[in-house]
């Protein structure tokens, strides 16, 4: 009989103690009411989102980010950015669906050429050693004129950060190829 006693006693004890942990006091629930209804409707990505979503509203949100400092792993613009955190956080501000690691970029959107480039699109690189092709290092293309092509990435060599940068010299070789996501 205490064998059944003891257990009984033990789950009446932690019923009553989740009941009293989980019981908020009728002001704070009213506060809490309060302060959801007040935060902003967050509105779903849609098929129509995507549509609207041109290439200067994507670089000019990149654009806001110039000079954020560069941070291995990170997608935060508070922490810092590494390269595939950096593309992932502006075209999943857009409500697109993007790889968050540079190498899974190559199977993403469509694969086009560096001559039917346009603004908006992911330039794919090997690592910082050319001579291994090896996926590495994403960047979004920042703008196209007869200068070239400039992109712009979070570097983690001289900028150390946000940066706008021309693809030619170090990049032009590294370069591996370029992916349409919008």
């Amino acid at each position: 009989m205490k064998k059944i006693i003891f257990p009984i006693l033990i789950f009446i004890l932690s019923a009553s103690a989740g009941k009293a942990q989980s019981i908020i006091p009728t002001q704070y629930q009213e506060m809490v009411k309060k302060l959801v209804a007040s935060l902003p409707k967050e509105a779903k990505p849609t098929a129509q989102n995507f549509k609207e979503t041109n290439s200067e509203t994507l670089i000019d949100f990149a654009k806001s980010m110039l000079g954020i400092r560069y941070r291995y792993a990170t997608s935060n613009p508070k922490l810092g950015f590494d390269c595939s955190g950096f593309v992932n956080y502006v075209f999943s501000n857009f409500g697109f669906k993007v790889p968050r690691s540079s190498r899974e970029f190559s199977g993403a959107g469509k694969e086009t050429t560096l001559e039917n480039a346009k603004v908006g699109d992911v330039l794919i690189f090997t690592g910082s050693n050319s001579r291994v092709r090896t996926i590495g290092h994403v960047g979004i293309v920042y703008s196209i004129d007869e200068n070239g092509i400039k992109f712009i990435h979070a570097s983690s060599g001289k900028a150390h950060g946000v940066t706008v940068t021309e693809l030619n010299g170090h990049y032009r070789n590294r370069f591996m190829k370029i992916v349409s996501i919008l």
